[in-house]
């Protein structure tokens, strides 16, 4: 007994520390912790990835169409091959899309026929002073224009959609008036674009906007691929960084997905499209302002289950 009475009492005296103090000795003793290894890390990144992907994961009776429930704030599922609506939540709302911008910023550049193969430099300019975002792209870093373009949709990199732009026959202004005319050309009713990647509220759609803006970038072979890369690897001087796709689900490689993209600022909260094949038909998913950390996953995952399930009959 007298061996055990201190560490009760050590036990009663960490149970009644406040909150804060509490916190403060986790944060110490984490920051205690020797760092991971690469192995490490790259490990519990595919661990992250594979449960993340199990998020929403449903048994046949939880996603009858009276029971199927997304969290997301707007929503549309699309058969993209007969143009049916599966399942939509306020389809019409016009919300900001964040990076889901970038679909129409690889349109745009695609759209003029550029040299792929030369090459652009991030400068001071491709810097985001707006909403401050860090960037794994330093300034001074040269990369042809092909690869600007897969890390802007694979990973999101701004500075890599920003650059884009800044190169384009007539600068930024230009390229951001040519994104709201394709915007117009494309029927987008709700859609409106002020900056090539998103990071501006301003640059807003609706989910019913979105699937016909995802529909219309799966037509391009280099985008459905970029889109769909899982990671890449990419010399940055004299180091080589695998960047990844921002995309849980496609690092998953348990879903056929044909075109991704997601998309986060405070003022959108989570967004997610994509073109995914149920039952061999393309479907096109559209999931804005999610704000749980995982809502859009498990909303995605719910989804799949409930069209698998259901032969992709439209909702009752």
């Amino acid at each position: 007994m007298k061996l055990r009475l201190p560490f009760i009492a050590l036990l009663a005296a960490a149970l009644m520390l406040p909150a804060g103090l509490a916190q403060a000795a986790h944060k110490h003793h984490a920051k205690a912790k020797p760092a991971k290894t690469v192995k490490a890390k790259k490990h519990a990144h595919r661990a992250a990835a594979a449960k993340e992907a199990k998020v929403g994961a449903l048994s046949y009776a939880d996603v009858s169409a009276s029971k199927l429930k997304v969290q997301s704030s707007a929503v549309v599922v699309q058969d993209q091959a007969s143009g049916a609506v599966l399942y939509e939540k306020n389809p019409d709302a016009v919300l900001p899309i964040a990076s889901i911008s970038k679909l129409m910023t690889a349109m745009v550049t695609l759209d003029a026929q550029p040299d792929l193969k030369q090459e652009l430099a991030v400068t001071d300019a491709d810097v985001d002073t707006l909403k401050r975002s860090t960037s794994h792209l330093p300034v001074g870093t040269q990369l042809n224009r092909e690869m600007m373009l897969r890390l802007a949709l694979m990973s999101s990199e701004n500075r890599a959609a920003h650059s884009l732009a800044r190169n384009y026959p007539g600068g930024k202004e230009a390229f951001v008036e040519a994104m709201n005319q394709k915007s117009r050309e494309l029927g987008l009713k709700e859609t409106r674009f002020f900056d090539p990647t998103g990071l501006n509220a301003g640059n807003v759609s609706s989910a019913r906007d979105l699937a016909k803006m995802v529909a219309a970038a799966s037509k391009y072979p280099l985008i459905r691929e970029f889109t769909t890369t899982a990671e890449y690897q990419v010399p940055l001087g004299r180091h080589v960084r695998t960047f990844h796709n921002t995309n849980s689900l496609v690092r998953g490689g348990t879903w056929e997905i044909g075109i991704s993209k997601t998309g986060y600022i405070n003022e959108s909260g989570k967004c997610l499209v994509m073109q995914a094949w149920f039952n061999n038909k393309p479907t096109i998913i559209v999931l804005l302002d999610s704000w749980g950390k995982l809502t859009r996953i498990g909303d995605a995952n719910r989804i799949k289950k409930w069209v698998e399930a259901n032969g992709g009959q439209v909702q009752g």
